[in-house]
């Protein structure tokens, strides 16, 4: 994106601004070490390989450990120690019951897939099995997409790998601060690097305060903002590099493309003002809860720190998200934090933190399937629903609290072309483990992979795509029921 810094303000730590006095289509982009150039370069490549489907995935990142029994799983009969603190509602599929804060997704069943036999191997808040999968390669799903795809959509300039958080949506908020794996600094420094894979995969990540690389930006002084002809001959001076010809100048076409995609208007998929009116109030979570009571100073703070980056925002989040795949983006993870529900000094316990984070989840949720379809978009658009851990059944204390759970994790899926309307393995009569054929991240990340990749058609041309990569798409196992 194309920003204008004001240089007489003092730089962080980072080399970037505290503030911006003028960002160029309204959006400021992180985009973390990426080079426009080589980003081109990658996706017009991509472009020829015909195994790549018209798809996109929303992977939806319920960060802290969402507890199976109060989500998707609740467990009847059993005793009340292992009931869902919210109570359990009806879907509209005879003898299936989700936890008691989802009664739209309840009622919209026939659209969903539950897999209540996934686990994500890891109790210690590490989000890195889930992101990558457990791939060798160490990198998010996210950055594999860009790997193939390249990182930037030829014609659009739209990112092919994001990273939403609430700062997305409000470049103005200012979260206070949690603990270790719920700090934007976490989110920057795990979510978005391309891992193996280079800077090169890296997502963007449209607003907050991450670190912005120097890909064309402009530094001129505030006091001398007013100087038109200053700031049009900085203007001219930096459409200049692009207009030279390549062979005097060094560049190639992508570069020149480069700068032809951002000056065309990229920004319009990140905004929100672009959309109807009534889609935006449809999608709007904000209703739902103050997120201030839930920050510091607020009527539910209570010194729970980790509520610090609660907010109700997700709604406009996955509208965000939609409008990004609509637009050629290939993978959006929407960061949705403080399902940390232990009871303790530092975090609200389970009957507290369902009652406001599950409605939103409900409700935007709901909004997006019903969005999606009404767009004809359904079979295109996966959306994945989970978090790096589950939460133990039995209460830890009298408040409701609950602890870390490896060996189960709340896992549904809606969309992308797959076998809807289905509720995949089962749980234990407790929910605390598996009681039939488990599923882990690697066969989550199959799962993606194979609805992304014509693997029919990559099985006789392995090196259509880089071989790490094509290595990984055909060996791995995917959720089999789902195909």
């Amino acid at each position: 994106m194309l920003a204008l810094f004001d240089t007489s303000l003092t730089r962080t730590c980072a080399g970037v601004t505290r503030r911006e006095f003028l960002r160029l289509g309204s959006l400021g982009l992180g985009l973390s070490g990426l080079t426009l150039p080589g980003l081109l370069a990658g996706r017009a490549q991509a472009a020829a390989r015909s195994m790549i489907r018209d798809k996109s995935v929303v992977l939806l990142f319920l960060q802290g450990g969402p507890p199976q029994v109060e989500t998707f799983d609740p467990k009847l009969g059993v005793a009340e120690k292992n009931r869902s603190c919210t109570g359990e509602v009806k879907t509209r599929t005879p003898g299936i019951y989700f936890g008691g804060t989802f009664p739209k997704l309840a009622q919209m069943m026939d659209r969903l897939a539950v897999v209540r036999s996934f686990a994500s191997g890891d109790g210690a808040h590490n989000q890195e099995p889930i992101l990558t999968g457990n791939s060798p390669l160490k990198a998010p799903m996210g950055a594999l997409v860009a790997r193939a795809r390249g990182s930037l959509h030829p014609q659009k300039g739209t990112p092919t790998n994001v990273v939403l958080v609430p700062e997305s949506i409000d470049p103005t908020l200012k979260l206070n601060q949690p603990t270790g794996p719920f700090t934007y600094s976490y989110v920057t420094k795990t979510y978005v690097p391309g891992g193996s894979l280079g800077s090169q995969c890296d997502a963007f990540v449209p607003g907050g305060s991450g670190q912005l690389v120097q890909s064309l930006q402009l530094q001129l002084a505030r006091d001398r903002f007013e100087n038109r002809r200053e700031l049009l001959a900085k203007l001219d001076g930096l459409k200049a590099q692009f207009d030279r010809p390549a062979a005097a100048q060094g560049l190639d076409n992508f570069q020149q493309q480069a700068f032809d995609v951002l000056l065309r208007g990229v920004a319009d998929a990140f905004d929100l003002g672009k959309e109807d009116p009534r889609t935006v109030a449809s999608y709007d979570t904000s209703h739902l809860f103050r997120m201030a009571d839930y920050h510091k100073g607020g009527k539910h703070y209570n010194n729970l720190v980790n509520q610090s980056r609660v907010s109700n925002l997700l709604g406009k989040q996955l509208l965000l998200a939609r409008r990004l795949c609509e637009a050629g983006c290939g993978f959006v993870t929407v960061v949705d934090s403080c399902w940390d529900f232990h009871g303790d000094g530092n975090n609200p316990p389970t009957p507290v933190g369902m009652s406001f984070l599950g409605p939103q989840l409900d409700h935007a949720v709901a909004a997006f399937l019903e969005d999606v379809h009404q767009r004809g978009l359904s079979d295109k658009i996966l959306l994945i629903i989970t978090g790096e851990m589950g939460r133990t059944p039995v209460k830890n204390s009298k408040n409701g609290g609950t602890d870390h759970l490896a060996s189960l994790t709340p896992l549904v899926l809606a969309g992308g072309g797959l076998k809807m309307g289905q509720v995949i393995g089962e749980s234990n009569r407790t929910g605390s483990a598996p009681a039939t054929r488990p599923y882990g991240p690697e066969n989550l990340l199959a799962t993606v992979l194979h609805t992304l990749f014509e693997v029919g058609q990559l099985r006789a041309t392995p090196e259509a795509l880089p071989a790490n990569l094509s290595n990984l798409a055909l060996a791995g196992q995917p959720i089999a029921e789902l195909f």
